[in-house]
């Protein structure tokens, strides 16, 4: 059965909690190159909703480049926070479950990692790209013999889930971040061809990881968002977003390890995010049904009937590859299809491969 689906690719360390502890004033300070319009510090975890809560600063004091803000918690808080920055630009920055109780000094910037202990989260910022000025980039080699296409995302720093058949016998990957830097991959740290999942090195890549959803249980009829590069070199190179519906909770030939979906993909889709309405992963888009090969077999023309490899899945393949996934809880109500495409978009990335 599987003959007769076609991959989407274009040619052309966990650590016990410390004991519970009364939270005290910590400090904030702002290296992110550009003024502050919004600050925002809650609990870690933040809650079904992920809700942010009010922002800290006074509309008419915003927070400059190099200053500082103190906040203090209330009693009982605890020492987990995560905290969220928003510049006057548009672009912002989050620092995930940071200890503030071991940590009372905490740099957000979008240039660099933060200031924070070795166990704290990394920032995360509105787009994945280097880390710092010190990456080295990469440029195409406009001379390669063949070169095919596909999308991947961030699910950890220097760490891109995609497909195999993406990256399979590629003599060279790499990737364009959506802040329109070229970064190589080193070779796959995890290759699964049966699940046709790869996981990638891209030293010094860093930005937000994809949260890829806890629960609950994906249902047929759910709403879903796939977000990727298809037809590299024919359509405009950006990113497409498609929306569309959970069709069925099983694949090709009943393969347990795939969704079927209606959002419509085409080649140069694979390996990218399919993403629920809060813009939590629920699968990585594999393939479309061969059209041409149903009509022979059926006489009938099949009709967009697509294929991604289910969240829980991908989510223990990387457990297996040593990367801890990002977890978010979908039971809140649903964003916009714009507001999920803005999710997806600061994670995800084009892949190059030259033969």
């Amino acid at each position: 059965m599987r003959r007769i689906a076609i991959p989407l690719l274009l040619s052309l360390a966990f650590a016990a909690p410390a004991p519970a502890q009364d939270a005290q004033g910590f400090r904030v300070v702002n290296r992110a190159g550009a003024d502050a319009t919004q600050l925002y510090a809650v609990r870690s975890p933040r809650g079904a909703q992920g809700d942010w809560g009010g922002n800290l600063l006074r509309p008419d004091r915003p927070l400059g480049e190099g200053q500082g803000f103190r906040v203090n918690p209330a009693a009982g808080a605890g020492c987990r926070f995560d905290l969220r920055l928003v510049l006057n630009d548009g672009r912002e920055a989050v620092l995930a479950d940071q200890d503030i109780c071991a940590n009372r000094n905490l740099d957000f910037a979008t240039t660099s990692r933060p200031t924070a202990p070795p166990r704290t989260a990394p920032a995360a910022v509105r787009a994945a790209g280097p880390a710092n000025r010190d990456v080295p980039l990469a440029q195409p080699n406009q001379q390669a013999r063949q070169v095919s296409s596909g999308t991947g995302f961030l699910v950890a720093d220097a760490r891109v889930l995609t497909n195999h058949h993406v990256v399979d016998n590629c003599n060279r990957v790499l990737l364009r971040t959506p802040t329109g830097h070229w970064l190589a991959a080193t070779p796959p740290a995890r290759s699964d061809a049966a699940l046709d999942l790869a996981l990638l090195n891209v030293p010094g890549l860093t930005g937000p990881a994809l949260a890829f959803r806890s629960g609950p249980a994906v249902r047929r009829g759910e709403g879903v968002v796939a977000y990727g590069f298809p037809l590299a070199g024919l359509l405009s190179s950006d990113p497409k977003l498609t929306r569309g519906e959970v069709n069925g909770l099983r694949g090709l030939g009943d393969n347990p390890n795939q969704y079927q979906i209606s959002a419509e993909v085409q080649p140069g889709n694979s390996g990218g995010p399919l993403v629920d309405m809060q813009g939590n992963l629920v699968g990585v888009v594999v393939s479309k049904l061969n059209a041409q090969a149903v009509s022979r077999r059926t006489g009938d023309i099949a009709q967009n009937v697509n294929f991604a490899v289910q969240g829980n899945t991908a989510r223990d393949f990387l457990r297996r590859a040593g990367v801890e996934p990002r977890m978010a809880d979908s039971s809140g109500p649903d964003r916009s299809t714009a507001d999920v495409g803005e999710i997806a978009h600061r994670s995800t990335l084009f892949i190059r491969c030259e033969r």
